[in-house]
């Protein structure tokens, strides 16, 4: 007899997690209840309640602030909303693809969806679903879907939004759906029936199909288990379904050539331990029976053949040569058998599975034994920030390292970042000695230093070699990206030093290099702003700091180079010069497009009349701002219509006045402009007299640059 083990069989995800949540929950407080059993299976029950885990069946057998284990079947919302008041602490055992088939059908209600249920009617999943949802049906086959839409023809017309109990058969979902999407004109389906639960049932049809009888075990009242014995129907003719190892009568398999075994979500690894081990008992004792009688008609055979044979007897083979000759190599034991099926798992190996589903919590692997795995997600990585959905995905194999073994759950705790951190170990060393560059996240600040997580590694930092300034907090680096060198590596004592710094100044020197060997006059940059000063900024501009002066930094008057620009701003700048020898720049940063006097040049000319605004008050005139960036000087002869001493005898900074421009000094940029010429008026022509008005103002009008006005000195007398 062969004996053909489902991989799948046992524990799924959500299952085993209950129980371990249940386990925990006794460790943590002693006694606490279960809303219902916690799993389809009598015996889990049994040695749960031998642990301080009560089962009851409604909300009102609890006792106020007891702990109460919600079952991987979840329940729905008023039940929460009930425990809430009671003030019962819930741990909260609900499978996590049961949870988002709650937080499926809830948003649906809310859009005024009708929520179909394909599944069993009375099943505690189907109930607990129910609990999310606002007008809602279920379906439990084909037949019954044809007979509701014939007897709710309105509903075929109505938004629904189908969903499935995750233990559901396949075939009986995806015939329910072909009706629903031939008469409903608004039909939006999501198949939520577990992988897990599919690739069981896939994998026990294809056994079953080349068994002569098949082992089901599981609780007779789980629909998962109930689901699974009657794929196995129909394939094969004999299908044994049982709860443990005791229901087992081994006769009734006698004549089987090959003998299958699967087991439901509910059965834990030791039950089907004792299921093979009492089948490989009855293996052993029919080879044992089948030996015997081989060997005595073997026996038999040769006492019959040395009677009558003439052979001399030195060429007669004996009996043990007889045996191997009449009776096969015996097969390998069941043990064998068992060990390639069931490999046992120890603390500190490494092993490698498949992703079977990923969670908010955990990551199920499916190592190819009996024993199925799981890594937390604490376990994954020490990267922080990382969304585990967008790294892993169901299918990709992935390598381990195992932290536990249960094997009463039939389970294997297991932990990449640890067997990364281990991998990883080789790689920090041979970063230090080809002084690579290496990349982590900056995870915590610490005495003198920063933490840096490099694959799972911690890399200290001092912060001389953090890269930032002497008083800058070491805060600013918190959760960010960093490259670094690692400068010392003391594996036994897990200390790793690293630098910031030196990547930062070797980065900068080869930036610096290329800007040098490529810099001309005229070169755009875009560059970082990296100080300031009373007479300008300095730039990064790719390794190289360039001086901006306070001139080239706005066409308007500034003081200082802080109204226009910040530390850290990013800016476009351009060469105005420079000197490879002495290692000096200069920048650029006003936009010539922007030139003030060639905005004034195209909008005005002599004659020109304007509101101007006074800025500056001198003893020889007033300088009037006519555009933003260009000033023209009113002379004090030009300010009024009579003889005045001071300017400040008429105007005041900040006054605005009209005035009309009178000269226009293109190459040295000036402006000349007189208030005076606008309460003139032009004489009537007359004759020609000998004598000039002795009123006639004849002194010239003078311009000055209001940047670096002259000298007193040079000034004119009021007599000139």
């Amino acid at each position: 007899m062969e004996l053909v083990n489902a991989r799948t069989a046992g524990f799924c995800f959500g299952v085993r997690r209950a129980v371990r949540l249940a386990e925990e929950a006794a460790e943590k407080f002693g006694h606490c209840a279960c809303l219902g059993p916690l799993i389809h299976n009598a015996d889990v029950v049994k040695m749960l309640e031998s642990r301080g885990v009560r089962t009851v069946n409604d909300v009102s057998e609890l006792k106020p602030g007891e702990p109460v284990i919600i079952r991987s079947h979840g329940v729905g919302r008023s039940v929460y909303e009930e425990l809430s008041r009671l003030g019962c602490p819930i741990i909260d055992a609900t499978c996590p693809d049961v949870e988002k088939i709650h937080r499926l059908v809830e948003e649906k209600s809310r859009e005024g969806r009708v929520v179909v249920i394909i599944g069993e009617r009375h099943h505690p999943e189907v109930a607990a679903v129910r609990g999310f949802c606002g007008e809602s049906v279920v379906l439990e086959n084909p037949e019954e879907t044809e007979k509701w839409l014939r007897e709710e023809p309105g509903m075929a017309s109505k938004p629904l939004t189908v969903v499935s109990q995750t233990t559901g058969e396949q075939k009986n979902f995806e015939n329910s759906v072909k009706i629903l999407k031939k008469q409903c004109t608004n039909c939006e389906i999501f198949d939520t029936i577990c992988g897990t639960t599919s690739n069981r049932q896939r994998e026990a049809r294809e056994i079953a199909s080349r068994s002569d009888a098949m082992i089901v075990i599981g609780g007779r009242n789980s629909a998962n288990t109930s689901k699974l014995a009657a794929v196995c129907r129909e394939c094969c003719g004999k299908v044994v379904l049982i709860e443990n190892a005791s229901q087992l009568d081994p006769a009734e398999l006698r004549g089987a050539v090959t003998v299958g075994i699967t087991a439901g979500a509910s059965t834990p690894e030791w039950i089907i331990k004792e299921v093979n081990r009492k089948m490989s008992d009855e293996i052993k004792t029919v080879e044992t029976v089948e030996e015997n009688t081989a060997a005595q008609a073997v026996e038999e055979k040769t006492v019959e053949t040395t009677e009558v044979s003439a052979e001399p007897a030195a060429e007669q083979p004996t009996q043990e040569e007889q045996v191997k000759t009449e009776v096969p190599e015996a097969e390998a034991s069941f043990e064998e058998l068992l060990e390639r099926s069931i490999k046992t798992l120890h603390t500190g190996e490494k092993v490698k599975g498949v992703i079977a589903s990923v969670t908010q919590t955990e990551i199920s692997v499916d190592l190819g034994t009996k024993q199925s795995g799981y890594i937390p997600i604490s376990e994954f990585t020490d990267e922080p920030g990382v969304n585990v959905a967008d790294v892993i995905h169901v299918g990709d194999e992935i390598e381990a390292y195992v932290m536990r073994v249960n094997d009463v759950e039939g389970t294997v705790m297991l932990s990449k970042k640890r067997l990364d951190s281990v991998k990883n170990w080789d790689s920090i060393v041979e970063a230090r000695n080809s002084r690579a560059v290496v990349e982590g996240t900056v995870v915590e600040e610490n005495k003198g230093g920063i933490v840096v997580n490099v694959k799972g590694i911690r890399v200290f930092v001092p912060a001389s070699q953090s890269g930032l300034p002497k008083d800058a907090p070491m805060t600013e680096l918190l959760k960010k990206k960093v490259r670094l060198i690692i400068r010392e590596v003391n594996q036994p004592r897990k200390r790793v030093v690293g630098s910031i710094r030196d990547v930062i100044v070797s980065e900068r020197r080869s930036k610096a290099e290329a800007t040098w060997n490529e810099i001309e006059v005229g070169k755009h940059y875009h560059g970082v702003v990296k100080s300031l000063t009373s007479y300008g900024a300095f730039v990064d501009i790719g390794g190289v700091d360039g001086m901006v002066h306070v001139s080239e930094l706005s066409w308007k008057r500034i003081h200082q180079p802080s109204e226009v620009l910040s530390v850290g701003d990013e800016v476009d700048v351009y060469v105005i010069s420079f000197d490879k020898e002495t290692k000096k720049i200069s920048l650029g940063y006003k936009d010539p497009n922007e030139n003030p006097w060639v905005k004034f040049t195209t909008s005005f000319a002599v004659g020109s009349v304007t509101r101007v605004r006074i800025v500056k008050l001198m003893t020889f005139g007033a300088f009037a701002e006519i555009v933003p960036g260009v000033d023209g000087l009113i002379h004090i002869s030009q300010i009024a219509d009579r003889r005045i001493g001071k300017p400040d005898d008429v105007l005041s900074e900040g006054d605005v006045v009209d005035a009309k421009i009178i000269n226009i000094d293109n190459d040295n940029k000036k402006v000349s402009l007189s208030i005076r010429a606008l309460s003139e008026t032009p004489a009537p022509k007359a004759q020609p007299v000998e004598e000039e008005p002795e009123d006639e103002d004849d002194t010239p009008v003078v311009v000055y640059d209001t940047e670096n006005p002259p000298a007193p000195e040079d000034l004119p007398s009021e007599d000139e």
